[in-house]
């Protein structure tokens, strides 16, 4: 007698991301330790020196807090809501699949705008709803048509909508206005706006003051800005019956304790970090003036990443990769002439464009 999953699950696809990929360097015989990371979406400046040091006096020995309480707290302050309204996740991802787990489900529709971080789609799938698409356009630079999104909701009748702000991998921005269309769109639906990256972004609204006014979960990633993506933490805000709701299936300890730890020493280390964007926005006006002149112009981004056209996102990809220089080929998200890059520092900024110099004189002579 065969064991069969739910029919849901045939459709389900496993999301490819940046960072390195383990099985692949180990086909190539490449050593990670060699390779220069420009393919995730991290600060480079690694986490604040306090957090190193807790790493070392963490009690392993006991269970963490499973409501994670000190940090909440911590949150709480720093953004001013209440712990009622904040759910800790190992990592945003788990709560990108928890909100649809809890709030779709088969026959439901639920809106994604692409291109855009892979996991809403999964999530989707794996609650066994349908999907509604609106595709952006590089006619115009990716930009998003909240008229448009809002007519979508309405004629659709959603259960959901997923807005990533600033959005993965295009990096543009919406705008309060333009957010506060989609959400007032939205009476009968969850919307989930996925800030992972808004640390990134100069002068970004306070979403956080918006929670209590409608369907919104704000998800948010403690991972990418302070370096720390090996731990896994991320948290979401809504307001309490939806912080309640998500919290039933949420899995007992599932932020351990040296996340838990990070999570409160980051939330007070704003100097770090500030200083960790300055450097970012440093390094990233420099990439793009030196791809510019390279004639590899980037796409427009408010955040700590770009795209690239390059033509053959797969070969340019790899040509780099013997170069021990990794980019993120944007061919997943639907996007195969294009890479998207995410700066380091500045030094390593400087080698990135020295090998796609060497990339692109190759080209060169091949065609000659």
């Amino acid at each position: 007698m065969s064991l069969l999953p739910r029919p849901e699950m045939k459709g389900v696809t496993i999301c490819q991301h940046g960072g390195v990929d383990y099985a692949e360097f180990e086909m190539l015989g490449i050593d990670s330790a060699e390779i220069l990371d420009f393919s995730a979406n991290l600060n480079p400046f690694g986490p604040p020196p306090g957090v190193m040091r807790a790493m070392c006096e963490v009690d392993i020995a006991h269970y963490p807090d499973s409501e994670g309480r000190h940090l909440r707290r911590a949150l709480a302050k720093k953004l001013a809501v209440r712990t009622e309204n904040i759910l800790l996740g190992n990592g945003s991802t788990e709560l990108i699949r928890l909100a649809a787990l809890a709030y779709f489900g088969k026959g439901d529709q639920v809106l994604i705008i692409e291109p855009t971080f892979g996991e809403y789609s999964v999530a989707c799938q794996i609650a066994g709803a349908s999907l509604v698409k609106q595709q952006l356009s590089q006619r115009n630079d990716f930009w998003l048509d909240a008229d448009e999104t809002a007519e979508l909701i309405r004629r659709h009748c959603l259960k959901g909508v997923f807005v990533c702000n600033p959005n993965n991998p295009t990096g543009r921005y919406v705008s309060r206005a333009d957010f506060e269309k989609i959400l007032s769109a939205s009476e009968d639906c969850l919307v989930i706006l996925d800030e992972a990256y808004v640390s990134f972004v100069d002068g970004a609204w306070p979403s956080p003051e918006m929670i209590e006014g409608g369907n919104l979960l704000i998800l948010r990633s403690m991972t990418k800005d302070y370096a720390m993506a090996g731990l896994r933490l991320g948290y979401g805000l809504a307001r309490a019956e939806i912080i309640t709701t998500l919290r039933r299936l949420c899995p007992p300890w599932n932020v351990n304790t040296a996340a838990q730890e990070a999570g409160v020493i980051a939330t007070n280390e704003e100097e770090h970090l500030k200083q960790c964007q300055a450097e970012l926005s440093e390094a990233k006006d420099y990439l793009v003036a030196e791809l510019s002149c390279l004639g590899l112009p980037p796409l427009p981004s408010e955040a700590n990443f770009f795209l690239v056209e390059v033509g053959n996102a797969s070969e340019f990809r790899r040509a780099l990769l013997n170069r021990r220089m990794m980019v993120r080929d944007c061919s997943s998200f639907g996007l195969p002439q294009h890479i998207r890059i995410a700066p380091r520092t500045l030094p390593e900024c400087q080698s990135l464009v020295a090998a796609i110099k060497e990339v692109k004189d190759e080209h060169h002579r091949k065609e000659q």
